[in-house]
């Protein structure tokens, strides 16, 4: 896996999927100061790349995972992705909003689960946990069991591994923030200057306020 996760940082990397930036930080939806922005919806732009992703996402569910029943993608960003594992598996395929149509059948889940089946969740980008852990409590009222999710990335909050703890949802992600400031700094995309930031960021992402 670390393997993996080296790999994947340089990938995202090379196609400006991520962009490093601690001396002109990025603001968040939350509101949150950030040196970094990661954009793993531009992988479906290469088609290589996409691929990669599809398959690497498909051998961690069968080692890991094994017998599962339907794949759901997080919207937005895990609905496409989610698609094309789904497809590659031969298996059913859901997205779950991140809240429900305010129209028609009002559905929260866009498409149709089976009370009982065990469903793998797709993600593409996981920071405090809070939505992508939403949709796994969607599911679950479906009387579904979600026995694990894939992520293309997290920033290994704090706040998030406690709350997936808490959940009982175990979380495998394709790579992580701490490869991705490895793949930079050996590409010289930053400086070794800029690792006390970076890091100092990630201990306190809500409180940081620059460089």
């Amino acid at each position: 896996m670390k393997a993996l996760e080296r790999l994947f940082a340089e990938k995202l990397l090379k196609v400006k999927a991520v962009k490093i930036q601690p001396a002109n930080p990025f603001t968040w939806a939350s509101g949150w100061k950030s040196p970094i922005y990661c954009d793993n919806r531009k992988t479906l732009s290469y088609p290589a790349l996409r691929n990669f992703v599809k398959l690497e996402i498909c051998r961690i569910i069968l080692e890991k995972f094994g017998n599962v029943d339907a794949i759901a993608g997080v919207a937005t960003g895990a609905i496409a992705q989610g698609a094309l594992v789904a497809e590659e598996l031969n298996l059913p395929f859901v997205y779950v909003r991140s809240s429900p149509k305010d129209h028609g059948l009002e559905n929260l889940i866009e498409g149709e689960l089976r009370p009982g089946m065990k469903v793998v969740v797709i993600e593409d980008l996981v920071s405090t946990g809070g939505s992508s852990l939403k949709a796994v409590d969607a599911i679950r009222r479906d009387g579904c069991e979600v026995i694990g999710m894939i992520a293309s990335f997290t920033y290994g909050f704090d706040v998030s591994v406690e709350a997936f703890k808490n959940a009982k949802v175990e979380l495998v992600t394709l790579t992580n923030y701490n490869a991705v400031l490895d793949a930079a700094l050996k590409t010289d995309y930053i400086d070794e200057e800029d690792i006390p930031v970076l890091q100092a960021w990630r201990k306190d992402p809500s409180h940081w306020t620059g460089k």
